[in-house]
């Protein structure tokens, strides 16, 4: 069973701790931005006990971004969880829209992002040359051998009907 949890002021260290062994830091780059996402308010999953999973959030200009995502344990809806109370958060805070942006590598969360209903809106042409001016340590190979150079930007329409 997953437990989703809002991030408390006594989680900071595990938050730290988690977002280094899942993207080497906390800090992330989009859209020309250096983001330190440990200072972000965000939720925390719970598999079986253990804490496995960690959506980071910021609400600005009536929209909720999606500043990072991870699971230690994919493949069993720690993600899906995790988009699902990011947004209802969103939803409570009158946002019309919750959105994300990921590289061109990540087939896999694109596969699951567009699953769960986000459509695709914007491509960022060699945004990762940018990125690695903030972030010196962005490699340039990803997942599956794929250079890494591009942003996608996925939204979820939340002022339209959902099934």
């Amino acid at each position: 069973m997953i437990e989703i949890l809002p991030v408390a002021d006594g989680d900071h260290a595990w938050v730290v701790e988690f977002l280094d062994v899942a993207w080497g830091s906390v800090f992330a780059v989009a859209h020309g931005e250096l983001m330190d996402c440990s200072r972000h308010p965000g939720f925390l999953a719970r598999l079986d006990g253990e804490r496995t999973g960690l959506l980071t959030y910021r609400i600005e200009g009536g929209a909720c971004e999606v500043t990072s995502l991870a699971s230690l344990r994919e493949g069993r809806g720690v993600g899906r969880a995790l988009l699902a109370a990011a947004r209802d958060r969103a939803v409570a805070a009158g946002c019309d829209r919750l959105w994300l942006i990921t590289t061109n590598d990540n087939t896999r969360a694109l596969r699951i992002y567009q699953q769960w209903g986000m459509d695709l809106v914007a491509l960022r042409h060699h945004a990762l040359r940018e990125s690695r001016r903030l972030k010196p340590s962005i490699p340039e190979l990803g997942s599956h051998g794929i250079p890494l150079a591009h942003e996608l930007e996925l939204e979820l329409r939340l002022d339209a009907p959902r099934g």
